[in-house]
């Protein structure tokens, strides 16, 4: 595994210390919610993040997808796909017991860990239904793609250099996509509720918001 072995040559000692106390998928999802949300238009490969400390929903996803991998998962990522008011929002997956969990980062309260309880990929990304809205308060979730082996990518060094991720980025763009609800569902869906709304932009880095025709940002 060339990307695993160029990642863990290029670490420092302190780097690998961080790299050995990240034990489980929740003390991943830790480190990625104790470092500021990104708010450039730039992707860092894994290396990159343990570095800046940074990251905004790709960066982490691919971060959280490296560390799970040393965990002994694959290194599998999911990509929740939104209306055209919105952004999307990237998951690193995992499975323990034939269940599906989540790792993330995200600007919103919401759309991160998701413990590994759920029977069906398609399970898991409902469980985000609700808390995935913009900043007009609609609920825009409407389907996902993936998931995504990122093995795929090991001859590229993706875990410790960026020149893959553009790559990454595309082939999501490519691969199947799963609808999740109908056209009836959705014209018939509530906005959300203000103490909902309040509660998962709680700490929300405002720079980082998704603002195309009055969507939201993940």
């Amino acid at each position: 595994m060339f990307a695993v072995g160029d990642f863990d040559l290029a670490l420092s000692k302190s780097e690998r210390k961080v790299v050995r106390g990240l034990k489980s998928p929740g003390a991943v999802q830790s480190f990625l919610d104790g470092v500021p949300y990104s708010t450039e238009s730039i992707y860092r490969c894994p290396l990159r993040v343990l570095r800046e400390r940074v990251a905004h929903c790709f960066d982490g996803a691919l971060f959280a997808a490296a560390m799970l991998r040393r965990l002994g998962h694959a290194p599998l990522i999911v990509d929740l796909l939104p209306n055209a008011r919105d952004d999307d929002h990237l998951l690193a997956l995992f499975k323990r017991d034939g269940h599906w969990g989540a790792v993330a980062k995200s600007n919103f309260v919401g759309l991160r860990y998701r413990e590994p309880v759920f029977r069906t990929l398609r399970e898991l990304v409902m469980s985000y239904f609700e808390p995935y809205y913009n900043v007009a308060g609609e609920k825009t979730l409407r389907g996902y793609a993936g998931p995504l082996n990122l093995k795929t990518f090991d001859r590229h060094g993706w875990m410790s250099r960026d020149e893959p991720l553009e790559a990454i980025a595309t082939r999501l763009d490519q691969i199947r996509r799963v609808s999740v609800v109908t056209r009836a569902m959705v014209a018939r869906l509530l906005p959300v509720d203000k103490r909902s709304y309040d509660a998962g932009m709680l700490g929300v880095d405002e720079a980082g918001l998704y603002r195309p025709a009055g969507g939201g940002g993940r």
